[in-house]
């Protein structure tokens, strides 16, 4: 049940305060990857922000898919938080 809090608004202290594994510029978009401990294994999470006329806006990306180590929920958090920038540009800042 703690999954579906988290995408539902319950939030979660620790995804919120997680230091980044990876920060990396993207074609102008920031991503920091920061994997969500649940338990021993990680989730793919990651935060994509740029700066639009003037306003820092970001996107938290959470996917469904766990990962024995955090290296490795970053990595695939970083090919898919470019993934989406590749696909939508600016439009996942809304």
């Amino acid at each position: 049940m703690s999954f579906l809090r988290k995408f539902f608004g319950g939030g979660d202290k620790a995804s919120s305060t997680a230091k980044p594994v990876e920060e990396v510029d993207y074609k102008g978009f920031h991503i920091a990857t920061t994997p969500i401990d649940e338990g021993g294994q990680f989730r793919v999470c990651a935060i994509v922000s740029k700066e639009v006329d003037g306003e820092m806006k970001t996107h938290n990306l959470i996917r469904a898919d766990i990962c024995a180590s955090a290296d490795e929920a970053s990595t695939i958090a970083l090919r898919k938080a470019q993934q989406m920038i590749d696909e939508q540009g600016t439009r996942i800042l809304s």
